[in-house]
């Protein structure tokens, strides 16, 4: 997979605070804790997507379901998406 570099400014008390975790989590660099906090944000922004269309589908449905079977159904989408993710 090719990479690209970008550049980012960011003042020194954000680099600071950003420093602190790489060295407490472990992190090898700056670059490898950007990359992870990154793909966090990406997924985070897919599951409310995902869950907004989950919403909206549970509204459409014209079967009525206890509340017993909406949770197992609930419980089987979320295992779908996070293998998705």
């Amino acid at each position: 997979m090719a990479t690209e570099m970008i550049t980012v400014k960011m003042d020194d008390a954000f680099l600071n605070d950003i420093d602190a975790v790489v060295k407490r989590e472990k992190y090898q660099n700056r670059t490898e804790f950007i990359r992870a906090a990154l793909r966090e944000k990406i997924d985070e922004i897919k599951l409310k997507k995902a869950m907004m269309e989950i919403a909206h589908l549970k509204g459409a449905s014209k079967k009525k379901i206890t509340e017993e079977e909406y949770e197992r159904a609930r419980e089987k989408a979320f295992e779908l998406i996070s293998k998705k993710l």
